[in-house]
């Protein structure tokens, strides 16, 4: 161990499909005496851990979930007893991964720590879609967001701003109010024949795209969506005609 206590990494296992973690989140796992992890890491790159202690910490909307301060005092009293801990995280330990909360109470009790990046959700979406999030000409920023607020956070419509103002905005954790989120941002200015393309499990074998315009989500005419998904909005995402889809293909 480090000193008095083991050292703590916040690790990206990536989008889900288990052969997208890196090299590094993969030995760590390996060398791990403990392992936290969020509900929707696959069970292959858990299962990596072979040798350590498995901890679930999974937080999943309207369901019974881990409180975040347990999270955090889990981390510390593990760090304080073994020497080498891993927080594994769903796709970017640093983007809408809570990480903040962690660093901090790492910080204030001393335990060294370090972070292993991840393949988050939005490339994988855009890997998916064979759409780049930037293209020459059509889009040249890009916006990742969340219209969740957490408890005792109070209302943000920050992210309206955010997605209006970017050329491709991607937004996180925002299906089960797609309707509410496309209204909000047409009311906003955001043009309501805006392509829209929702990618459900990004990188697993079931994934799926469902397409529409800014006006039709917020018609309801997609009603049912699986998560995890992220909604991807922008002009990238225009379908392309069928001589371009075949010419992606190699056909």
């Amino acid at each position: 161990m480090n000193g008095l206590h083991g050292t703590v990494w916040l690790v990206g296992a990536g989008p889900g499909a288990p052969d997208l973690l890196t090299l590094r989140a993969a030995r760590l796992l390996q060398e791990a005496d403990v392992v936290l992890y969020d509900a929707l890491v696959h069970p292959e790159i858990v299962a990596l851990a072979g040798n350590a202690r498995k901890i679930s910490v999974g937080k999943r909307s309207g369901r019974i979930s881990t409180e975040q301060r347990f999270i955090d005092r889990a981390l510390v009293e593990a760090a304080r007893h073994h020497a080498r801990v891993v927080r594994l995280k769903g796709g970017d330990p640093m983007l809408f991964g809570r990480a903040q909360e962690e660093i901090d109470a790492l910080e204030a009790a001393g335990i060294e720590y370090h972070v292993v990046p991840g393949v988050t959700a939005a490339l994988a979406a855009a890997a998916e879609l064979r759409t780049p999030l930037t293209s020459r000409g059509l889009s040249r920023s890009v916006a990742f967001a969340t219209a969740r607020s957490g408890r005792g956070t109070g209302e943000d419509d920050g992210w309206v701003d955010a997605i209006v103002g970017a050329d491709t905005g991607i937004l996180y954790m925002g299906v089960e109010h797609a309707a509410r989120i496309a209204v909000s941002l047409i009311a906003a200015g955001k043009a309501a024949l805006t392509p829209v393309a929702i990618v459900e499990r990004a990188s697993h074998p079931d994934s799926r795209t469902l397409r529409c315009t800014l006006a039709g989500l917020a018609r309801g005419e997609i009603a049912e969506i699986a998560t995890p998904a992220v909604l991807c909005i922008g002009e990238v995402f225009a379908k392309r005609d069928a001589e371009a889809l075949q010419i992606a293909a190699g056909l």
